[in-house]
């Protein structure tokens, strides 16, 4: 006997993301369903070829169709264990989904996966949750704000006591250089690894951060005294907004107000 309505049954399948198709398939899902830079295979390709931390993820499909997706990177790290995050390196992810009902399938798949990989931790890092998950809303916070069309305005939107750092930051002899060419990435580097290390903060390869200019719509953004660099910013850009991501300065950075003038 046939099964007529067997293709209405909504599925949830781990995916491979080397299969170009596979992954032009989540791209369009995710571009469709609003998701963010890093609900992209792009994004896990990126860190998967510069941290090896592997690239994974589990879409649901009804009737041919993509109805969710939950991107996962699965991390091996003395530092934090064994998990899988949504995403990887990122500070947004977790579940895209047409529907609740779809979202909690994703969220009993993944514990699933989390079990048979041994990862004792799942992290989503946004989205919606599955029953039974402890949820944090006081460890981070973002924001979003639209740009003016000029400088002034722009500088006027600053809080007062904010903005007179920024004015002196624009009236010291810095220049600013945009781009992702070897300068620019070794200039990037070199401040950002003296900045966390200052910070206390784990380094991150500079492997990463090549992967993620390469793959992706990002640029570095560094303020120069002289030849010297001393402030520096990778900003990724999606869906018409520009995000500031991996940035640092030097000690020389504060008293030349160069991090005022670079953000």
């Amino acid at each position: 006997m046939n099964a007529p309505f067997a293709l209405s049954r909504e599925i949830v399948r781990a995916v491979d993301l080397r299969q170009p198709d596979e992954a032009a398939r989540i791209e369009g899902f995710v571009a469709e369903h609003g998701g963010s830079v890093f609900h992209r295979p792009a994004w896990l390709q990126a860190v998967e070829r510069g941290t090896g931390q592997r690239a994974r993820g589990l879409v649901a499909e009804k009737a041919g169709r993509v109805t969710g997706w939950l991107p996962l990177t699965e991390i091996h790290s003395p530092v934090f264990g064994r998990m899988l995050a949504s995403s990887g390196f990122a500070v947004e992810g977790g579940v895209l989904a047409a529907s609740h009902v779809t979202a909690l399938l994703l969220c009993d798949a993944v514990e699933e996966l989390a079990l048979r990989l041994s990862c004792p931790t799942v992290e989503l890092r946004g989205g919606p949750a599955g029953d039974g998950w402890t949820l944090r809303q006081d460890s981070h916070c973002g924001f979003v704000a639209p740009l003016t069309a000029d400088d002034e305005a722009q500088l006027a939107w600053i809080p007062r006591k904010q903005r007179a750092e920024v004015r002196k930051g624009l009236a010291n002899e810095l220049r600013v250089t945009v781009g992702k060419g070897a300068l620019e990435r070794a200039a990037h580097y070199a401040v950002y690894a003296e900045s966390v290390r200052n910070l206390g903060t784990p380094v991150f390869p500079q492997a990463l951060f090549d992967a993620v200019l390469n793959a992706l719509d990002a640029d570095v953004l560094t303020v120069w005294q002289g030849a010297e660099p001393v402030a520096s910013v990778l900003s990724l850009y999606h869906d018409g907004a520009v995000m500031p991501y991996w940035g640092g300065g030097t000690w020389a950075a504060r008293h030349l107000r160069a991090n005022d003038r670079m953000y």
